[in-house]
């Protein structure tokens, strides 16, 4: 059951997707021949005054196919558009991915009692580095190894992307800034209520969850989540993670299964699984206007770059020249997608 509605779930992700660059286009005023959702074989199709819509068998993609052929005379032609209506509609997919995340999140959000905040309210017996020197009650967190925290939930997961227990710990004590040179802050087990946990040994304040609040908290989560992913990008960059450890479709929808299955309800399920969707529905908008050649980002900016070439040369850039570089880079893209596909196959088998 919930490998359907992790399916279901994905295919939201790129109907919306595709759905921005429809609505853009139409509002535009660009010809756009079919709206597909889904790849392969039509399943369901229903032709309009002007564009076919169609449902494909495999859910895993989908389309927004417009007027594109840079020898076309057709005034409502996507390459017969000014430049900035172009940009407008490329940025559009990306967009709509990210007020949708948004949307998911302040729903979420809106369902919480309250959250932990970055000031120090109590520290465990026993717990080392207190003091004028360490940490002390009353000290509000405002960084980590230059990384803002502005609610505890960023805590554990900078912690997890250093992988260090020595860190550069900026706090607020007193109303000036302290910061904690190569402080020492690691997990140990301390005694709570009688029982041994592992943990940091700090306990830290709780904000009531008035309207103001949960706005103020939806945004933070995501922008946060814009972060995790540069933080990510970063680690593939310097090497502290691999191409292995990237995710396809298939990975995601078995994570998203797997979530399911390890929920206490089917309700916590849900609230989980559209926890996970917004974290990919971010990914995909980011990843989609990274500025790479055949993605929206990449053709972006190309507008760009002939527009600056056109300015100087007062030439018009052939279109042919932009084609023959995002087909190129599609061609390593798809290589790149089945190495993925492979990649994430033998990872659940081998899980």
């Amino acid at each position: 059951m919930y490998i359907i509605v992790a399916i279901i779930a994905f295919g939201l992700l790129i109907a919306v997707h595709e759905l921005g660059h429809f609505t853009a286009a139409k509002l535009m005023g660009v010809r756009v021949h079919e709206f597909a959702i889904g790849m392969g074989p039509k399943l369901l199709k229903k032709q309009g005054k002007e564009t076919l819509y169609s449902l494909r068998v495999f859910p895993f993609g989908g389309f927004c196919a417009m007027e594109e052929d840079v020898s076309s005379s057709d005034p409502r032609a996507f390459t017969s558009q000014k430049r900035w209506k172009r940009v407008v509609i490329l940025a559009a997919g990306g967009v709509a991915n990210f007020i949708m995340a948004a949307i998911i999140i302040l729903i979420l959000v809106s369902q919480m009692t309250g959250f932990a905040g970055t000031t120090v309210t109590e520290l465990a017996d026993g717990f080392p580095q207190d003091g004028y020197n360490g940490l002390m009650v009353g000290d509000t967190m405002l960084s980590i190894n230059g990384e803002r925290l502005y609610y505890i939930d960023d805590f554990p997961f900078l912690m997890q992307v250093i992988g260090s227990s020595k860190i550069d710990l900026m706090v607020r004590r007193g109303g000036e800034k302290v910061l904690l040179k190569d402080y020492t802050l690691e997990r140990r087990t301390y005694i709570i209520d009688g029982e041994p946990e592992l943990r940091y040994g700090i306990t830290f304040n709780r904000i009531d969850s008035s309207f103001l609040e949960k706005l103020k908290y939806s945004g933070y989560m995501t922008i946060n989540t814009v972060r995790l992913i540069r933080l990510s990008i970063a680690q593939l960059i310097s090497g502290t993670a691999g191409v292995q450890d990237l995710a396809g479709p298939i990975a995601i929808v078995d994570t998203m299964n797997g979530i399911g299955r390890q929920s206490q309800s089917f309700g916590v399920a849900l609230y989980s699984i559209a926890s996970f969707l917004s974290l990919i529905g971010v990914n995909i908008a980011i990843v989609n206007l990274l500025p790479i050649p055949a993605m929206d980002g990449g053709r972006i900016l190309f507008i760009f770059i002939t527009w600056v070439i056109e300015s100087v040369t007062r030439r018009r850039v052939d279109p042919k020249y932009e084609g023959y570089i995002h087909t190129a880079t599609m061609v390593i893209l798809m290589g790149f997608m089945v190495f993925i596909f492979v990649n994430d196959i033998v990872r659940i088998v081998s899980g």
